[in-house]
């Protein structure tokens, strides 16, 4: 479907906005251009002087002279040109990355969660090279096609109105048919964009997730789905290529179809004595000097739809919801009688109209000790996660962080306190030192290894290649290391409130009951909050909070929810726990 003209106008302004910052430098670059074109138009004058001094024996030299000093000023001025708009369409990429790149860093995580990462990288990649081919080869390329053409025009007509007006009545009809292409090929070039983003989405997720892929013997299909879009880009560019062909044949066809005309008309009017054999020469020059702004004119067309549909899905970043990240004036004064953590009758969804994902949720964490969050999947665990680290903003109630609400508390000074493992426990991009100074930059050595060694994890870290500052990936370590680096990354930073979401999921015995200990010395001076799905890591936890369908369905320790809540029960049962007998 095509775009209404309203829509692509929004959109080439996006150009715009990326260029406007440096329009000092396209103008300079025009300059330079029109210097160029107009050069390259003094040439077929110069040049019928020429002959018209042969004609009369008179000295031709000083226009000789003159012609070659044009071509060598032509020269020169796109030279520097070239140079000029090469480094500027540089610098459009590089803006244009970088306000992307910012962006998407303040983007919720709700709407990331909805996009594939591979589909924004391409965004990031790919579609700015073509916004910098709109951003400058097509605004300068436009306007010395323009002026070069409405000049030549305008000479052509000096020398003979006639030939012009043959010549005009094909450009028209030329133009009229490369105008009628435009918006299809816009469609074609949008589409084909749009494939290659899904085509990057879905690579990045099969290659994640590879060795499911192998173990499930789903090589072949992975790879139709993914051949599936890289299909659809190619059907869709061989389209845009059928069409700005058919725009380029048709230019071409035209251009020659008018010198034809000039041909024909014009030896008709030197046979007639209308015209002079030096005047028929200089419009033919200029006829053949058209071709090459309307083959540029045609060119930077086709380049300017493949750019406004770049700027089309660059603008859909920018329309992204952020989170509000300004300080405030001033951070609350902490309530040392108040719970670190409060849920005040908390009502969450994830999308306008969608089920609650908490309902009326009160909750009260305390300063200090261990609060474990259960209950069966979809019950609203991660949700309250989510809350506590602002990913998601409450439909009702109030979170509260030291008795005072959270819309009081800077998003800084909030995720300053909290510590987040997460249940993936991904790792960043770099070697274990960066990883553990990840929330703690000027942690020093010692605290690093102060960390490992709580995790179990130091003589692991000796045993690498370069030690602490060993590149770390897939194959270096095991999924269960990375939990426990990502453990010992909240341990560097001596988490106040520390999050842990299935902490010891891929540990083994002897592993999680070093964790627990670490837990347990963590808790005697802060609030550790745990998710887990398996209750052996919660069973000294000082309270439990048992949700059930976004509820909060009771409250208590590991005896008293076994002795009184039946799907606690059921829980412990599940997973094969020996009952622990309440106090009496």
């Amino acid at each position: 479907m095509s775009e209404p003209d309203s829509t692509r106008w929004q959109h080439t302004r996006v150009l715009w906005h990326f260029v406007r910052p440096h329009r000092r430098t396209l103008l300079l670059g025009l300059v330079l251009g029109l210097g160029t074109t107009g050069a390259t138009l003094a040439t077929p004058l110069v040049t019928k002087s020429v002959l018209d001094g042969l004609a009369v024996s008179a000295p031709i030299l000083p226009a000789v002279v003159l012609l070659v000093s044009l071509l060598l000023v032509g020269a020169g001025l796109g030279l520097a040109q070239w140079i000029l708009l090469g480094r500027l369409a540089e610098r459009i990429v590089l803006d244009a990355r970088s306000t992307m790149v910012h962006r998407l860093f303040r983007v919720r995580v709700g709407e990331l969660a909805n996009r594939p990462s591979g589909e924004l990288v391409t965004r990031v990649t790919s579609d700015t090279v073509l916004l910098r081919e709109a951003a400058t080869d097509s605004v300068v390329n436009f306007v010395n096609g323009a002026v070069a053409l409405a000049g030549a025009l305008i000479l052509m007509g000096v020398l003979d109105w006639v030939l012009l007006t043959g010549t005009v009545i094909v450009l028209i009809v030329v133009g009229t048919v490369v105008a009628i292409l435009m918006s299809p090929l816009a469609d074609a070039q949008r589409n084909a964009q749009a494939a290659v983003g899904r085509l990057g989405g879905v690579l990045e997720g099969a290659l994640r997730a590879i060795r499911t892929v192998k173990a499930s013997r789903a090589e072949a299909r992975e790879s139709n789905r993914i051949l599936t879009e890289a299909k659809e880009s190619a059907r869709q560019s061989v389209r845009a290529v059928r069409i700005e062909a058919v725009a380029w044949t048709t230019a071409s066809w035209g251009i020659q179809l008018a010198i034809l005309l000039i041909l024909a008309l014009g030896a008709w009017r030197v046979s007639s004595g209308a015209l002079p054999v030096s005047s028929l020469v200089a419009f033919l020059l200029y006829a053949f000097q058209v071709m090459e702004p309307v083959s540029t004119l045609t060119r930077t067309f086709t380049q300017l739809q493949s750019g406004i549909a770049a700027a089309a899905r660059i603008k859909e970043i920018e329309n992204l919801s952020i989170e509000q990240t300004e300080p405030l004036a001033r951070e609350p004064e902490p309530a040392a009688q108040a719970p670190v953590l409060s849920f005040r009758e908390v009502t969450a969804r994830y999308a306008p109209g969608a089920p609650a994902a908490l309902d009326g949720v009160n909750l009260d964490i305390p300063r200090t000790g261990h609060t474990a969050i259960v209950g069966p999947s979809g019950s609203g665990k991660t949700t309250m996660f989510s809350l506590m680290l602002r990913f998601l903003q409450p439909e009702h109630g109030e979170l509260a962080l030291d008795g005072t609400g959270y819309e009081q508390w800077s998003l800084a000074e909030v995720r300053r306190r909290i510590v987040y493992v997460e249940q993936d426990t991904p790792l960043l991009p770099g070697t274990l030192r960066e990883n553990l100074q990840y929330t703690h930059p000027d942690a020093t050595e010692a605290d690093l290894w102060t960390a490992l060694e709580a995790v179990q994890l130091a003589e692991r870290a000796r045993t690498l290649p370069d030690g602490l500052d060993t590149v770390l990936s897939g194959s270096v370590v095991s999924g269960g290391e990375r939990q426990r680096i990502a453990l010992a990354r909240a341990l560097v930073s001596d988490p106040e409130i520390l999050l842990l979401d299935e902490a010891t999921a891929q540990l083994d015995g002897l592993t999680e009951a070093a964790v627990q200990d670490v837990i347990a010395r963590v808790a005697r001076r802060g609030a550790v909050v745990t998710i887990a799905h398996r209750l052996s890591t919660v069973l000294d936890a000082d309270q439990i909070l048992l949700l059930e369908k976004g509820k909060r369905r009771a409250l208590g320790n590991h005896a008293h929810l076994l002795e009184n809540d039946e799907l606690y029960r059921d829980l412990v049962a599940a997973l094969r726990i020996a009952p622990v007998t309440s106090a009496a």
